[in-house]
């Protein structure tokens, strides 16, 4: 095979940035390329491996490091046998064997690399030096523990909440059906007086809707209209003739919000006893009754998955948890996001500050982040357009990108992946020195390396000063 042949076989490896990155690139030493057209009929050892990593001004890299990558198939986070080159026989050789066996350890490198270093060239100044234990140390720490997953056996059972009740614990039906010891709620007072006014001006018969979408309610309460149209969307199209009818239809409705709202509180503090096991936080944003709907049966088609089932996944359900107030619904999901092994993101209609950054910060934090979008052209928008979709990891610099989909069942795969440690990548190099790790599944970015020499070279050498 010439020269030009194997160039291009690797080039989705190099970019010629100097050091390990330049290794097989066309301004490599011609002996390497002689040398590589014969491994079919002479593997190459580590001692000539080494040699050529010299000669191309990179040291070389310890027996560990050579056998991991080209001679085992380790437990890994993803699924070694599914990178491009597998054979089996290359785990009972001594020697690279072939161009195809020396593609696959160095796919499966540049995969680690760009998971968990950032760039291809500190990956190997690491990872060169170590023996085989210590990598299998290294990565054996980067994996979720399927094993206890599976035998810690399941949490205590949550309190069931009627999906057609679950609006109830929102903050802002919490606002208009009262809580503590106020005498008289807020929609309940404002119906009164808008019925009130609507009896004096001669009217006879009026609907709930008509009440708030009347002028007094413009006039006087404009900015709560949506939180009391909201509260109200079992109300709406109850007729009310006198203060008893508004009286009765209101109390069943807050009967339901009082237990509604007691059943979130305690399933709130049963996430919190829970919280160090959490695996999965879902983000979301829920305006309408709809929402808390559909949210809660997207929950249900992602985590009924038998596969989850039997790894015992803690969730948070967003549709089942409620708090004393804002603040402490602020700390309590802080928390959860930065407990939580995962986090999926529920795109919804409409941004919300709050889904946004608590994606940001699961991100941020390195953690698998699964956006989920409900139609194609949002899965685009936010696979190559969103900002946040992709950060770094604020620890170890590493760029970071969600998983993108618009498929519940793909989140269910992806979780399943993730904690198997199943997952499965692809490499592209779109342009030269823009390394790109992709998850098979979605074909989103997760990882990437800079092409821009400056901002690599800025970047990596003052992130991490203090």
């Amino acid at each position: 095979m010439i020269r030009e042949q194997i160039v291009s076989k690797f080039s989705l490896f190099f970019a010629d940035t100097g050091g390990f990155d330049s290794w097989l690139t066309a301004n490599a030493p011609p002996l390497l390329f002689d040398r590589l057209a014969k491994l079919e009929t002479n593997p190459l050892s580590l001692a000539q491996f080494n040699q050529f990593l010299l000669l191309t001004h990179e040291a070389g890299a310890t027996a560990g490091f050579f056998a991991y990558y080209w001679f085992s198939e380790p437990e890994h986070v993803y699924d070694v046998t599914k990178v491009p080159g597998y054979d089996s026989a290359w785990t009972r050789a001594h020697a690279i064997q072939s161009l195809e066996h020396l593609y696959w350890g160095l796919y499966r490198f540049c995969t680690d690399a760009l998971l968990f270093f950032g760039n291809t060239r500190t990956a190997y100044r690491e990872l060169r030096k170590l023996s085989s234990d210590e990598l299998n140390a290294l990565y054996a720490s980067k994996r979720f523990d399927t094993a206890f997953l599976q035998n810690r056996g399941p949490s205590l059972t949550l309190e069931s909440i009627p999906k057609d009740a679950r609006y109830l614990i929102s903050e802002m039906a919490c606002k208009s059906y009262g809580i503590g010891n106020q005498p008289v709620s807020e929609l309940k007072r404002v119906l009164l007086e808008a019925f009130n006014i609507f009896r004096d001006q001669g009217g006879k018969r009026a609907t709930v809707r008509q009440l708030l979408d009347g002028k007094y309610v413009a006039d006087n309460y404009s900015h709560e209209k949506q939180e009391l149209l909201f509260s109200s969307d079992e109300l709406m199209d109850a007729e009310i003739t006198v203060e008893e009818d508004l009286d009765r239809k209101y109390s069943e409705i807050a009967v339901k919000f009082t237990e509604a709202r007691k059943k979130a509180l305690s399933n709130t503090k049963l996430y919190l006893s829970m919280v160090d096991q959490l695996d999965v936080y879902v983000a979301t944003s829920m305006r309408t009754r709809n929402d808390f709907r559909n949210m809660a049966d997207l929950c249900d088609r992602i985590f009924a998955d038998q596969r989850l089932r039997r790894l015992n996944i803690r969730y948070f359900d967003p549709t089942l948890s409620a708090a004393e107030g804002h603040m402490d619904k602020g700390l309590i999901e802080c928390l959860m996001v930065k407990c939580a092994k995962a986090l999926v993101y529920c795109a919804g209609d409409k941004e919300s500050f709050g889904k946004d950054a608590e994606a940001a910060m699961a991100l941020s934090q390195g953690k698998p982040v699964i956006f989920l979008c409900d139609e194609t052209q949002k899965e685009r928008f936010y696979r190559d357009v969103h900002p946040l979709s992709r950060l770094i990891d604020f620890h170890t610099g590493v760029p970071v990108g969600a998983m993108v989909t618009s498929t519940p069942e793909h989140a269910s795969e992806l979780l399943c992946r993730i904690f198997e440690n199943k997952m499965e990548y692809n490499l592209e190099q779109p342009t030269r020195g823009l390394l790109q790790l992709k998850d098979r599944l979605t074909n989103s970015i997760v990882r990437f390396q800079t092409n821009d020499k400056l901002l690599r070279e800025t970047f990596w050498n003052y992130y991490h000063n203090k």
